[in-house]
């Protein structure tokens, strides 16, 4: 075979070796470490009540926040199309901020604003209420998702700019015409348009906040459970059960790889 038949696949090669090497050898190897014994490790984590109460909490958090990031993140898309093309790219710069930022920094950043001792809560004790009370807030579920949208918001502004900028606006300017308010038009004319790109977005956001873990340890500890800090409790405490960590990451994945598949087979569907 000549040289130009083989070139595609010699430049796909690194790209092959980088997906073996930090892909799929560690899956394997944490498929292996889960199933060291038999599997017996599944059986452990399964009667443990606190991987349940991790599991739900995971859950709830890996869809309560990246729904609260879509409503924030489109709006944010929204404006941003407006905007002249120099504006928007300077804003969007500083929308893409906090990709940049690790999950220690985020959690210490929301500790510093909305801590007991932070700036919010020392504000609002001038007005009487308890500092204990106001900064108890940022380390509860809710306090946690907060955290998360800070950085799921920007992941949503970048999928969502191309297609608002993509729709034409004129059809919003003829279904007002016609005689809808903003919001019916809105609904009935722009929101079908852009349904694929918010089922991706979403996906992405829930399979980053379900897999998040340095914010939430960073954050509330053990305070909060979820199944990355369930996993880090596997590992860390004196009595580490590594089969048991591996299994919970199975299952981790298994979760992550679900959502991002059933946002690939609604996808076609929303657009159609």
């Amino acid at each position: 075979m000549t040289l130009r038949a083989w070139l595609p696949a010699l430049l796909s090669l690194p790209g092959v070796m980088i997906f073996t090497l930090f892909c799929l050898l560690p899956l394997v190897a944490v498929l292996a470490g889960a199933f060291e014994g038999g599997g017996s490790a599944f059986g452990r984590l399964f009667a443990d009540p606190v991987f349940w109460n991790g599991l739900q909490g995971t859950l709830l958090l890996g869809t309560l926040a990246p729904l609260f990031s879509l409503v924030v993140g489109t709006a944010v898309a929204m404006a941003l199309a407006r905007f002249a093309p120099r504006m928007r790219m300077a804003a969007l710069v500083a929308v893409s901020l906090p990709l940049t930022f690790s999950g220690l920094i985020i959690a210490y950043g929301f500790i510093l604003l909305l801590g007991r001792s932070g700036v919010i809560p020392q504000l609002l004790a001038g007005l009487g209420l308890d500092p204990a009370v106001t900064g108890a807030f940022i380390y509860s579920p809710a306090g946690l998702g907060l955290a998360y949208s800070y950085y799921l918001v920007p992941r949503v502004v970048l999928i969502m700019l191309p297609a608002i900028r993509g729709f034409e606006a004129n059809q919003i300017a003829a279904a007002r015409s016609l005689g809808a308010g903003p919001l019916r038009a809105f609904a009935e004319v722009m929101l079908p348009q852009i349904v694929p790109s918010l089922i991706a977005a979403f996906a992405l956001c829930a399979a980053v906040a379900i897999g998040a873990y340095g914010t939430a340890l960073a954050l509330v500890g053990t305070q909060i459970n979820i199944l990355p800090l369930v996993l880090y409790s596997r590992i860390s405490e004196g009595t580490s059960d590594l089969p048991a960590a591996a299994a919970a990451s199975l299952i981790l994945v298994a979760i992550c790889t679900a959502v991002v598949a059933l946002a690939e087979v609604f996808r076609p569907a929303a657009r159609s």
